[in-house]
């Protein structure tokens, strides 16, 4: 019996082969009118549903999908799936937590580069022909500096390894309670805004959702201070907007650079455009060839697994 699966999300043909030779016939839904309007006939028919974390999967969808048994969340997010309606309806949810840890985890240490060394302002005055004394300005390198990671997850871990390995930074943590394991000799504070005080680089490598809204506000920057830079390569409602385009131009700290904005991408605010001390990418940092190849085929085996009655490979706790 072939499965239906409704898909509200772009992926590239390339990879929707995966799914279509996994056994499921997909049917789409990506813009919000799709989304509205998905015919009832299909709707009824509907065994599965691929989504993400910021695109979700509301209660009101669940109860027009009586046949729905499985939610999978293409990426490590699901922060707007409502888990506990899934929970009492028995549908199962899963994520993608892992597949594209690496691809997350290079970006970050790219846009850490990029906002230090001033990398997009020197390419913009470079091909201006600008290469006097006031475009060839002192940029802080990261070799020897301090790092500070808000969340010690996957990916995090990798940002670790790559930090600590590749330009010997001395690395710092703030998790809800202590790693026990490995991390055990990286340093720990018990709040963001320690972490941030201590920190010349502070990344935001956290989950979305209610729990982490605005964990870098306003006090944390002024803790980060003048000379810090801030990455978010998390979730754009972690940081609040607000206060990082008040810190960056009041220049309260040094620059920012971020993969994830609060309100991406129709309800951004304009000002935080206008700050020159600010590098920007369109929400790509796990958006390579390898990571969403990963992440479509530990969907598929989610899928699978839902199907075949054997436990989930990454399953979300409701």
């Amino acid at each position: 019996m072939q499965r239906q699966l409704l898909i509200l999300i772009e992926i590239k043909q390339t990879y929707l082969s995966l799914l279509e030779e996994a056994g499921f016939q997909l049917h789409f839904a990506v813009t919000p009118a799709e989304r509205a309007g998905v015919p009832a006939a299909l709707a009824a028919t509907v065994d599965a549903v691929l989504t993400n974390g910021s695109t979700g999967f509301d209660a009101h969808e669940m109860a027009a999908m009586p046949r729905l048994r499985i939610v999978c969340a293409l990426g490590a997010g699901y922060e707007k799936i409502d888990l506990a309606v899934a929970r009492a309806r028995g549908i199962a949810v899963c994520n993608g937590r892992g597949a594209n840890d690496a691809s997350v985890a290079d970006h970050a240490l790219a846009l850490l580069l990029a906002a230090a060394r001033g990398i997009v302002h020197g390419d913009e005055v470079a091909r201006q022909g600008n290469w006097g004394a006031s475009a060839r300005i002192e940029r802080p390198t990261l070799h020897g500096k301090r790092l500070g990671i808000l969340g010690l997850g996957t990916i995090g871990r990798q940002i670790v390894r790559r930090a600590a390995g590749g330009f010997d930074m001395e690395i710092g943590y703030h998790n809800r309670r202590p790693v026990a394991d490995d991390a055990g000799d990286l340093a720990y504070f018990d709040s963001p805004a320690a972490l941030a005080s201590w920190a010349d680089f502070l990344v935001v490598a956290t989950p979305g959702g209610a729990a982490t809204h605005h964990l870098v506000d306003a006090a944390v920057l002024a803790a980060l201070g003048p000379r810090g830079f801030l990455v978010n390569i998390a979730r754009g409602s972690v940081v609040d907007t607000q206060a990082l385009i008040s810190a960056l131009h009041a220049g309260g700290i040094a620059g920012a650079a971020l993969d994830v904005v609060e309100g991406e991408p129709d309800g951004m605010t304009p000002a935080l455009f206008q700050a020159p001390n600010l590098t920007l990418t369109p929400h790509i940092a796990g958006r390579s060839p390898e990571a969403i190849a990963a992440t479509v085929k530990l969907a598929a085996a989610n899928l699978l697994a839902c199907f075949e009655d054997r436990p989930l490979v990454t399953p979300v706790a409701g």
